[in-house]
């Protein structure tokens, strides 16, 4: 088992369980949140995760309120938009703190992993910078819905930024390699 797979994580109904659980498995672990521009990108998961996860494949999203107060609601509150708004049905664990002081520890290892994101993050930043919103440097998570894949025996091989879409080719291409398709 990897250092990541053994890292104690929360689910929704407050047990505690680690991604060892889903050892054998390849994942995308996003950092999610419900009041953001970049919200829509549930249904591109959710889509992602019904297309592949019959070949071994997990979306699990991590609600986290580290960017701007986008994610203000309560675990029950979470969930409840996930499923009744996109109709998620993909794992949501228990919120947590994906940057700072209070970083998760499966955080700290993801982003240790790699540092820097595939995709444009650049621009990203620069449109956040737009709006006079300050953006972290990399290593940190740059904002929500930054994407980690995770291959099937638990070593952290991407990382895409928060305005690559679920659907675009670079995710897929890496999700299917990881697959075997």
């Amino acid at each position: 088992m990897s250092d990541i797979q053994s890292i104690p994580i929360a689910t929704m109904s407050g047990e505690t369980t680690t991604l060892g659980d889903y050892e054998g498995k390849v994942l995308l672990l996003v950092n999610v949140a419900s009041k953001c521009g970049l919200t829509p990108q549930y249904e591109g998961l959710e889509a992602l995760y019904e297309q592949y996860r019959d070949q071994g494949f997990e979306v699990l999203g991590f609600p986290a309120n580290d960017f701007m107060q986008q994610e203000p609601g309560t675990d029950e509150e979470i969930l409840e938009f996930c499923t009744t708004t996109y109709s998620v049905q993909f794992p949501v664990f228990s919120k947590i703190a994906v940057t700072g002081a209070d970083q998760h520890p499966l955080y700290a290892e993801l982003t240790s992993s790699i540092g820097h994101a595939s995709g444009d993050p650049e621009a990203h930043r620069d449109r956040l910078k737009s709006f006079d919103i300050a953006a972290n440097d990399d290593p940190e998570i740059l904002w929500n819905f930054e994407k980690f894949l995770v291959s099937r025996d638990g070593e952290v091989v991407g990382r895409f930024a928060p305005n690559m879409v679920p659907e675009d080719p670079e995710l897929v291409a890496a999700i299917e390699e990881q697959l075997g398709s």
